[in-house]
């Protein structure tokens, strides 16, 4: 009985991905080097396109190459393992708070999916959450991450649950913030919402004005971040050439409905796991009937709403969400 409390390959013409790896090579990279002590594993020389302040990011930088994917991430703390998955337009910056606060007693690794933050991907990737899913089971498979808890917001949702559908043997739990499991494509709002932000309109104000990251910054925090903090969201799009993958992730709402409902379909396969459902109550996208519906996906669930939290709680309340952590894996420890 669950729980709960308060608290296509198309490629667009604004975009021709010419070259393999769009980021910018830092002009003082020499100087920089010294201050990222990651892992890069099958890379040469890590390609960072924008720097960030250590005290608002203090963790290694690490890549790795999956077959032509450069993929950034982080891996932080010992104990067991949690993977933590973001969605669009963020990437893993946005579990800073969250890591911080776990990483004393439990292993966290965060990655930025291919065309997000610092990861970078091939020519002729298509930025869909089928191939999300694919790379992340090649990056579980490549680190040798067992026992998984995996937290997932936004499209971290569904690329999660599809890996962890096709490889339950390696989840033990799952943590789910505001995101959905199932076809979208029935929906008037998501249409619309879809429409605009990836059709011809959106395609072109996003090129020329960085529209979809702005729409998504400024509607998705219950209290505005820092200038600072803001600047770090909005970093990875400064490069028109990369914000290609900003505009095809609304598009996939619909264009994925086939992905979404095997996502669906195999949601028993993980209904006896325990669940958290971590929940931002202000959340322009996901309302409560998203979180209703995940209830009753999984039983076994326990369910944290935060009253002053919207569709990036991890910024609004990265710090309560650990706590919150703590306890889960606390009471769940066993099995």
């Amino acid at each position: 009985m669950g729980q709960r409390r308060s608290a296509d390959k198309r490629q667009y013409g604004f975009w021709r991905n010419k070259r393999r790896h769009p980021h910018r090579p830092l002009k003082t990279w020499p100087d920089y080097f010294d201050s990222v002590v990651g892992v890069y594993p099958h890379c040469s020389v890590p390609n960072l396109s924008f720097q960030v302040p250590p005290e608002l990011f203090p963790f290694e930088h690490r890549f790795i190459e999956l077959n032509g994917n450069y993929i950034h991430y982080i891996d932080e703390g010992t104990g067991e393992t949690l993977l933590l998955l973001h969605g669009n337009p963020s990437w893993c910056f946005l579990y800073r708070k969250i890591v911080a606060g776990l990483k004393p007693s439990f292993r966290c690794v965060a990655l930025d999916f291919p065309g997000y933050g610092m990861s970078d991907a091939p020519a002729g990737y298509g930025y869909t959450p089928q191939e999300h899913a694919a790379m992340l089971e090649q990056f579980v498979d490549r680190l040798n991450l067992q026992r998984l808890t995996i937290m997932m917001q936004d499209w971290g949702g569904p690329i999660g649950l599809g890996f962890a559908e096709r490889r339950p043997e390696l989840v033990h739990r799952l943590i789910i913030g505001n995101t959905f499991a199932w076809p979208l494509d029935g929906e008037r709002r998501i249409q619309i919402f879809s429409w605009i932000m990836s059709g011809p309109i959106g395609r072109m104000l996003t090129s020329t004005f960085n529209f979809v990251p702005r729409v998504f910054f400024a509607r998705g925090f219950a209290q505005r971040p820092s200038s600072a903090v803001l600047a770090m969201y909005f970093a990875p799009w400064q490069n028109r050439e990369r914000r290609v993958a900003a505009v095809i992730a609304p598009r996939q709402l619909i264009a994925s409905s086939r992905y979404l409902r095997t996502v669906e379909e195999k949601l028993p396969k993980l209904a006896d796991r325990p669940v958290l459902i971590i929940w931002g109550m202000k959340d322009f996208a996901f309302r409560d009937t998203e979180r209703k519906r995940l209830e009753r996906a999984f039983p076994k669930h326990k369910t944290v709403m935060f009253a002053n939290a919207s569709h990036f709680l991890q910024e609004d309340a990265g710090e309560q969400i650990a706590e919150e952590i703590k306890v889960f894996l606390s009471e769940t420890a066993q099995g």
